[in-house]
Parts: C-alpha cells; sequence; structure tokens
C-alpha cells in the first residue's frame, strides 16, 4: 500500500491541539504525535540504568582449613637459667602461648645432664607466660651459677608432632 507524501495535509498537535503541516510532525517516546517545536525528549529518570547486583559466591570456593600444630625452631641458646632461681626461662619471640600450656623441647644442648633431661622431657613441661616473647617452667633447684644453654637446633612445639 502507498502512502501519500502529505505536503498539503496539515495534522492535530496531540498536545497543544493546534494545527501544522503533516511533514512536521514527530512522534514523541510515549507515542504523542507533536509539532517539533514541541518534541520533548524522554527524561534520564525515565529511562533509568540497569541495576545489577553484587556477586555473592566464588566459583571454587573452598573452606579455610585448619593447620596442624608444628615445631617452632628457637632462636640460638634460648634457654637461661640463672643462679638463685628455680625456673628456666625461654626466650620466643612472639610466642602466643598461654599459661598452663604443655610444650615440648626437642634437641636442647649446652648444660649439664639433669637440666637437659627436664627440657628434653617427653611429656613436655606447663609452662608459666611472663610476656609476648618469654616464658619460663618450674625445675626445683636453683643452681649457684647462671647457665644459658639451648644450642642452634632446639624446638618448641606440642607433646605429639603430627602430619
Amino acid at each position: 500500500m502507498a502512502y501519500a507524501k502529505g505536503k498539503y495535509a496539515k495534522f492535530i498537535s496531540d498536545r497543544s491541539g493546534m494545527e501544522y503541516p503533516y511533514t512536521e510532525m514527530v512522534k514523541e517516546w510515549n507515542g504523542s504525535r507533536v509539532h517539533k517545536s514541541e518534541f520533548e525528549p524522554k527524561t534520564p529518570q525515565d529511562n533509568p540504568k540497569r541495576h545489577t547486583s553484587d556477586a555473592e559466591a566464588l566459583q571454587n570456593s573452598r573452606p579455610d582449613r585448619t593447620e596442624n600444630v608444628t615445631e617452632r625452631l628457637l632462636p640460638r641458646n634460648a634457654f637461661t637459667y640463672a643462679a638463685g632461681e628455680t625456673v628456666i626461662k625461654i626466650y620466643e619471640p612472639g610466642h602466643g602461648r598461654t599459661t598452663g600450656d604443655t610444650v615440648r623441647f626437642r634437641n636442647v644442648t649446652g648444660a649439664n645432664e639433669i637440666v637437659l633431661n627436664s627440657a628434653n622431657d617427653s611429656d613436655g613441661r606447663t609452662i608459666t607466660v611472663i610476656d609476648d616473647d618469654f616464658y619460663s617452667y618450674s625445675v626445683g633447684l636453683a643452681p649457684s651459677t647462671t647457665t644459658i644453654f639451648g644450642g642452634d637446633q632446639a624446638s618448641s612445639g606440642p607433646v605429639t608432632v603430627s602430619n
């Protein structure tokens, strides 16, 4: 079907009700047919941007795992057995232990046999925390001279080590 060009035709504006030339008619976004001088474009508020929600899950996630407690290598000669005191003081920077924990020491060297047997006890020792870097355990007898010992390979850890 063919339509006329409308060069002599008139139309009535939907907005103002006035008569205008048919060739100057435009259609608004809401379907109204108005003259080009009356045309109002769609406002940005009428055309909101699409909002997407935030992602909530990871595609290949795995739960956090709990690591086994392991041995920690102590600094060189970390044990101090002071003259006249009945406790052995251990230097372990940032140990994170609490009073009453049982700690087993391994590979302690450099002291007399009684002290070494006390330090290398397979049942571990119950400790008393002094501060963030030091803790101690009681041995029951006081030496006459101060002894610093431990060696290069001394370690601290749980009574049993699991893999």
